[in-house]
């Protein structure tokens, strides 16, 4: 009898346990048993009829399979007639497949992602079809993959004052928001290229810019490592590539694997690494794809990309390659420093979409640093939707936007905060989920299990905790918080790549990986070439280069933004080509596209290279210096130095033994720097003193572009010096006297004596104006009572 009793609770038991431990001994727990997500997992386990096999749940699989190849194919019946996996899948994020994995819990955030721009790359690709020729102006509806929004306005996931919102920007900047998207050409053939040289912009696309997109894993290179879909972020893999966990099926010196099985995301998904524990998503994970372009993730972080490879290590090795390339580390941005992470500001709608088509980086993100900051006059509560979002050049108006207790039931599922006074809302119009109200102060909470407790400007102010500098730039001068981004001053670097060097080779025979036909050869496992190793089946012709004239990341240049505000500038992508046939000849040479009647250009046509408004995520506690943007032609858009660095760029450059007046002097010599085509100006300048634009400044959106005349003539400063340097020491009775004596006392004048005389200076003038134009009123009344009275008289 008892052996009967035992054989029955080892048959129960067996039936509970989870088969996939029989060769995955070890791995770790997707979640924590405890929480919310596993509890659900197995609870649909349960319902399936595999109580205890959670594994299929995500993976889909045969738990009762006695080989690999058995088990790691098919998915259990239940599954083929509910929800869940339809087949096996080796990593249930991939975007292929994961409306049967992540979707039976994350419904819209899975139905967002076909059309957020991590997946179509919108911008990307406009931005870099304009470098070679304006291919398709100022559309934004080429992308990795056909798809179109839904049919049902409402389907936009956000409040109805969001929804109401990006209407509106959709009718003001309709080719950054199209209703659809058609898919970006395929890569040409070599004898295509010969016909039409500007077709090998599909090539550089499909060989280098493409591969970032969350449709497919990537390069394989050191801090590229990712996950596919969902798993690009919320599956950590290290710069290295290399698995750290326990499952002994997983190999632990190849690189390419994630570093543990289980989910990064909010608080409360913890994630262990040895004895590490960890909540939230590093920022090293969103790094592996925003290390181009704007560089922002780099940036954040505070390292910047140089030609050089600085220090040795301790056997004499150079600085090794991260994202292919070398860095120098600057000053982080002070949010990073403060342990905050991407996440933390960035609000779902930013990371995973709306589910509607947003064609640039500007274009779906909706907060700004007032949400959080306010302004020293209002604080964050009290501003009006649409505050420094305006896509105007005039500021918002309208009711305070208030706060809110309201939270969307699908943000429900992540991790959730008491929301006191209310939750704080975006400027578009949805709540901020982790940021809230506490009386005039505000509560940030972090990913990471940190709480920050901010105080607003105007709670700042009030206390006398800003500085003098603050008070000047912030509160007295109106102007700056209408017409300026927080950042414009706040971002005190940012990373400058002048001239991008593009070479598309044909002549040798050479091909090069497809990222996006790799993307695009997905089979029913939600498995791609590149995850299968088959990447040698999308090999395309041509070789691509690149390389840059110079960097810079100091006093970045300034520009009107698409939101109508002065903002940082870098070069977006200075696009010079050079496209050699398969014979070996250039088919374009150093070649600057120039564009027709765009961007302030008739006929003639604009150069197709471009100056990029920018937020380069570098904020700093002490922002920039007045004289950076007031005394510095670069900021003006003059270029640095006022552009009179750079000298004949579109003539070639011999340097050899020359005659007095310039004939080289040896038949047989060596051209130093090839011309580039119709450059004829400095690559940091885009505008001149006349006002007339000179090269691109964004291509996204409307408004984009150099600072008006008007703009320009009210920050230029540049020269105040010899206002009053013009009549010392002996241009002028008084002041010589007063040099004279100064000198002749042995004064020494320092920075701090030098600041007092011009303040004093300024008051003395100001009030001689002032009682002088009293004293003449006065003098004038005086003078009419005179004369009345003697009119009285006679």
């Amino acid at each position: 009898m008892i052996r009967h009793i035992l054989l029955v609770i080892f048959i129960i038991s067996a039936s509970y346990a989870n088969s996939c431990l029989k060769c995955h001994k070890g791995i770790e727990d997707i979640r924590e048993p405890h929480t919310k997500m596993a509890k659900a997992i197995a609870k649909k386990a349960k319902e399936a009829g595999a109580e205890g096999n959670s594994c299929i749940v995500c993976h889909g699989g045969n738990p009762e399979a006695v080989t690999k190849l058995q088990a790691h194919s098919g998915t259990i019946a239940y599954f083929k007639t509910h929800s869940g996996p339809k087949e096996f899948y080796p990593d249930p994020g991939s975007p292929w497949i994961n409306k049967n994995s992540c979707g039976m819990c994350h419904k819209e955030q899975v139905m967002a992602q076909m059309n957020s721009l991590m997946m179509t790359e919108q911008g990307k690709i406009q931005g870099t079809l304009w470098g070679f020729g304006g291919i398709n102006g100022y559309k934004h509806d080429i992308g990795n993959y056909f798809t179109k929004n839904p049919d049902d306005p409402h389907k936009r996931l956000g409040t109805i004052a969001y929804k109401k919102y990006m209407q509106k920007l959709h009718n003001l900047n309709p080719q950054v928001y199209p209703e659809k998207m058609k898919e970006l050409p395929k890569a040409p053939t070599a004898e295509e290229v010969e016909k039409n040289p500007q077709l090998a912009v599909f090539t550089y696309l499909r060989q280098e810019c493409l591969r970032c997109h969350t449709g497919s894993k990537g390069r394989q290179k050191r801090g590229d490592f990712r996950g596919i879909g969902c798993s690009s972020c919320h599956i950590p893999y290290s710069n290295n590539g290399y698995y750290e966990g326990n499952d002994p099926t997983i190999r632990k010196d190849e690189p390419g694997h994630m570093l543990v099985h289980q989910i990064q995301s909010s608080r409360n998904a913890k994630v262990t690494v040895h004895n590490l524990s960890y909540t939230g998503v590093p920022v090293e994970t969103c790094t592996t794809c925003h290390n181009r372009g704007k560089r922002i993730g780099v940036s954040y972080q505070g390292i910047m990309e140089t030609a050089y490879t600085p220090t040795y290590d301790k056997e004499g090795n150079n600085q090794p390659k991260l994202h292919t390339k070398h860095y120098l580390h600057l000053k982080e941005d002070v949010h990073y420093k403060k342990g905050m992470l991407c996440q933390d500001c960035h609000t779902s709608n930013d990371l995973h979409g709306d589910g509607f088509l947003a064609g640039s980086t500007l274009a779906p993100v909706e907060i700004e640093c007032q949400d959080c900051h306010g302004t020293t006059r209002r604080y964050p509560w009290e501003l009006p939707l649409g505050y420094s979002d305006e896509f105007d050049t005039k500021p918002a108006s309208g009711k305070p936007r208030g706060v809110t207790k309201t939270l969307a039931d699908y943000l429900k599922k992540g991790t959730t905060y008491n929301p006191k006074d209310g939750y704080l809302i975006t400027a578009r119009g949805n709540p901020y989920q982790n940021v809230v109200k506490d009386g005039n102060e505000i509560i940030v909470h972090l990913a990471s299990g940190k709480d920050i407790r901010l105080k607003p400007l105007k709670l700042l102010k009030s206390e006398g905790k800003i500085s003098k500098e603050g008070l000047v730039a912030m509160d007295e001068i109106k102007k700056h918080n209408d017409r300026l981004e927080c950042y414009t001053c706040h971002d005190t670097w940012a990373p400058q790549c002048y001239g991008c060097h593009i070479k598309i080779d044909y002549s040798k025979g050479e091909k090069h990986t497809d990222w996006l036909a790799a993307a695009h050869d997905h089979d029913i496992h939600g498995v791609t070439a590149t995850m299968r190793g088959t990447l040698k089946e999308h090999l395309i012709e041509g070789k691509v280069s690149e390389t840059r004239s110079f960097l810079r990341w100091e006093n970045p240049p300034l520009s009107q933004n698409g939101e109508g505000r002065i903002s940082p500038t870098i070069p977006g992508c200075q696009t010079t080509v050079t496209v050699i046939g398969k014979d070996g000849k250039a088919l374009l040479q150093n070649h600057i596209f120039k564009i027709p009647n765009v961007e302030g250009a008739g006929k003639s046509g604009q150069l197709g290279i471009d100056m990029s408004p920018v937020h380069s995520h570098t904020v700093q506690k002490e922002a920039r210096s007045c004289e950076s943007c007031h005394a510095n032609p670069a900021a003006l858009g003059y270029g640095i130095g006022g552009g009179k660095y750079m000298s004949d760029l579109d003539e070639d450059l011999i340097v050899d033994l020359m005659t007095a007046d310039g004939k080289v002097i040896p038949k047989k010599f060596t051209i130093q720097k090839p011309k580039i085509d119709n450059l004829t100006i400095d690559w940091s300048r885009f505008v001149d003193e006349n006002g007339t634009q000179l090269q691109s400044v964004g291509t996204h959106f409307k408004l984009s572009g150099p600072l008006d005349n008007e703009t320009r003539a009210k920050l230029d400063r540049r020269g105040v010096c010899m206002s009053c340097h013009k009549t010392i020491p002996n241009d002028d009775l008084a002041v010589s006297l007063m040099h004279h004596v100064a000198e002749t006392a042995g004064v020494d004048i320092d920075n701090k004596m030098h600041k007092d005389i011009l303040n004093k200076t300024m008051r003395i003038g100001a009030w001689v104006q002032v009682l002088g134009a009293i004293a003449a009123g006065l003098a004038l009344l005086w003078l009419m009572w005179r004369i009345t009275r003697r009119r009285k008289r006679f």
